[in-house]
């Protein structure tokens, strides 16, 4: 499965995204960027523009691809992640169906509830402006293996 995301700044917060309204939802209870699956025929730079509009409702600006994210599950299928950094003037959100939006601000981002890796690779784009692969090994929901890689 090949999926995009991306967080969106504005006045150096994040615009992140709290799943609570998605049925069998394996990222419930979590903060996330925004984002989401490749539909038929999409680049990446289109679905993550087409996922910030149908679930923000916002446009973002000077985007740029920081990494490729392998995450291995011992219960789902393999999935590839364009993990995408983007700018955004537009600071009001529409209701999204599948959990609360909020700027939160990127000192405070990563003591909210969110997966291992997701720390990791949020780090590296708050931290730095290389561009790296990240191989995230999950094993009953718990992070087990990260291997990174500087391009």
């Amino acid at each position: 499965m090949n999926s995009s995301l991306c967080y969106i700044e504005n006045d150096n917060k994040f615009l992140m995204l709290y799943r609570n309204k998605k049925e069998n939802d394996i990222n419930e209870g979590k903060w996330i960027g925004v984002g989401g699956k490749f539909e038929v025929g999409e680049s990446p730079e289109e679905c993550m523009i087409r996922e910030i509009k149908e679930e923000a409702g916002i446009s973002v600006k000077d985007y740029k691809l920081r990494g490729l994210i392998t995450f291995v599950c011992d219960d789902y299928p393999t999935e590839y992640m364009h993990l995408f950094w983007a700018k955004s003037d537009e600071k009001d959100v529409i209701e999204c169906d599948e959990g609360e939006l909020k700027w939160i601000d990127k000192d405070k981002v990563l003591d909210l509830n969110i997966w291992e890796g997701d720390k990791i690779f949020l780090k590296e784009l708050i931290e730095n402006d290389k561009f790296f692969t990240l191989k995230l090994v999950y094993e009953n929901d718990k992070l087990v293996k990260c291997e990174k890689r500087y391009y």
